[in-house]
């Protein structure tokens, strides 16, 4: 008989793949969920009880070790290991009914408060812990399993994930990455959830948020943008100082729609943001006139959301001549007032780097009043415009990527067209941008010159005025003119004399080294 071949064992990867595909399958079987809209929001809260409970229990070790007093922030029996750490703990009927119901049979056998009901009601000392975050993502947060059996089993499978580990904790953040593509892929038309990560990952690095500063987004959904500033500041830290800096002033967020927020929540903590500090309000809500130098950050890294109307309530908080029904110009003024101003040490002021759709480019009326304020009052020095399908499959609206800082008005703006890999039409779910896409920008950034991709615009080509100095239009929406779409929209004339200047300066050329070898060889 021959030998057994030795099983391999699994990877970390593999095994924390395993369970959250296990739990998965488990899911699909419950009629109270439709789809991974509704199964990965049940995980992710699944998840964060868990990673609260090990933390508490991480926390609790260090205070007795430091001898230092300690108050957890869910206290029993609502504690994960008072209720999920045994395989044959509470269960079925009785399990829904401590999660769901405001009043029900507690795991230690009394009366009381049900699970759901009791984190909703957490409140902090001083208005500033993760009693409030808690209670936060909780509020908005439904459990949709009606199977407690089925429920139980899943919570059986999230136990076995061990968020003490560094190893799983780095694994588990970048399968979490891969629910959040897939949230995005269900999610149809609610697609603001996910903005793809090749595009994040170079607005950060071309942004270069430094420690030290605050990095906002006011509408940052799942925290893309946060978690990759996250990323690029934990790099810079040489001591405890820095973390210290890092942990408590370096990442501020906003986003009202309470599924993405929990999903924020997460994804930062497995990042390891201890305590992420996400306004769960709507960014818009505060007047502009109300806004002051306390409110100001150094740099704002976003994807305004579009498509959208807010209430008059939200509208009156902007200037009369600058109320719109449409969402991004509401978040576009928002930013441009966030910005910190220059001042000592800082030369250039706040500095931002904005997704936005293509209609704010070439917007008339009240969007051309708020570009002219762009233009008049920062410096917009780089406008990237991304090929069609980006944000496939939810939409096709071509979008850019705006970059302006607070240093000076705006004299000329750079254009960079990123264009579509050889042989494609446009991006597509199943094949996305992808990073390399981004290089030869990245590699232009910080050495620009005109090419095929590249052009300047003088902003007196996009501010118009009339005779008496009234606003004409703002259009920013400029093609490049060293594209194949451009030569195919030329005159015939202009192109034989444009071809005709160039084979001039060609000769002109040849004729200035004919002569400087003519006289070395004299």
């Amino acid at each position: 008989m021959p030998p057994k071949k030795p099983v391999t064992p699994q990877t970390t990867a593999q095994q924390l793949g395993a369970i959250i595909k296990s739990a998965r399958n488990i899911m699909r079987k419950d009629k109270g969920l439709n789809g991974d809209l509704d199964r990965l929001p049940m995980l992710t809260w699944i998840m964060f009880l868990k990673f609260l409970d090990d933390m508490e229990q991480l926390r609790e070790t260090n205070a007795a070790l430091a001898g230092t007093p300690f108050r957890p922030d869910i206290a029993p029996p609502y504690r994960w290991r008072d209720w999920g750490a045994e395989a044959g703990g509470i269960t079925g009927a009785e399990l829904i009914a401590f999660v769901n119901n405001d009043e029900a049979m507690r795991p230690n056998g009394t009366r009381g408060a049900g699970l759901f009901y009791y984190l909703r009601g957490l409140r902090s000392l001083d208005g500033a812990d993760r009693r409030d975050v808690i209670a936060t993502v909780f509020k908005g947060m439904q459990n949709r399993m009606a199977d407690g059996y089925l429920l139980r089993d899943v919570i059986t499978l999230v136990n076995g994930i061990h968020f003490t580990a560094s190893a799983e904790m780095h694994t588990l953040s970048r399968l979490y990455e891969t629910l959040l593509r897939e949230m995005r892929d269900a999610a149809g038309d609610s697609g603001e959830f996910y903005t793809p990560r090749p595009a994040v990952r170079f607005m950060v690095q071309v942004m270069d948020p430094r420690l030290g500063e605050t990095v906002l987004d006011p509408a940052c959904g799942t925290g893309g943008f946060l978690v990759e500033s996250f990323v690029h500041l934990q790099q810079q830290c040489r001591s405890v100082a820095d973390l210290v800096t890092l942990q408590e002033t370096s990442i501020r967020g906003g986003e009202a729609k309470s599924l993405p927020y929990l999903l924020a929540q997460m994804n930062l903590l497995l990042h390891g943001l201890n305590y992420p500090r996400i306004d769960p309000g709507n960014s818009l809500r505060v007047p502009l006139r109300d806004l002051t130098d306390q409110d100001r950050v150094d740099l704002i890294l976003t994807n305004v959301p579009f498509g959208g109307e807010e209430d008059r309530g939200i509208l009156s908080n902007f200037p009369k001549d600058r109320q719109t029904a449409e969402t991004a110009l509401l978040f576009l003024q928002l930013i441009m007032r966030r910005l910190k101003r220059p001042g000592p040490g800082n030369d250039r002021g706040g500095r931002a780097g904005v997704i936005v759709p293509n209609g704010t480019l070439f917007g008339d009326g009240v969007c051309a009043r708020v570009k002219e304020d762009l233009l008049k009052h920062y410096h917009v020095h780089t406008i990237v415009r991304l090929p069609e399908g980006v944000f496939a499959p939810y939409t096709d609206i071509p979008s850019n990527l705006i970059f302006f800082d607070r240093s000076r008005p705006t004299q000329a703006i750079w254009y960079y067209q990123i264009p579509l890999p050889a042989g494609r039409r446009k991006y597509t779910k199943t094949k996305p941008m992808e990073d390399a896409d981004l290089a030869a920008c990245l590699a232009w950034w910080d050495d620009r010159t005109e090419s095929a991709n590249a052009w300047r615009v003088n902003v007196a080509d996009v501010l118009k005025y009339d005779a008496e100095g009234r606003l004409l239009s703002v259009n920013l929406d400029i093609k490049n003119p060293n594209g194949l779409e451009a030569l195919e929209h030329r005159e015939p004339r202009e192109l034989i004399a444009d071809i005709a200047r160039k084979e001039q300066r060609v000769l002109d050329l040849i004729a200035e080294i004919d002569t400087l070898l003519s006289a070395e060889s004299a």
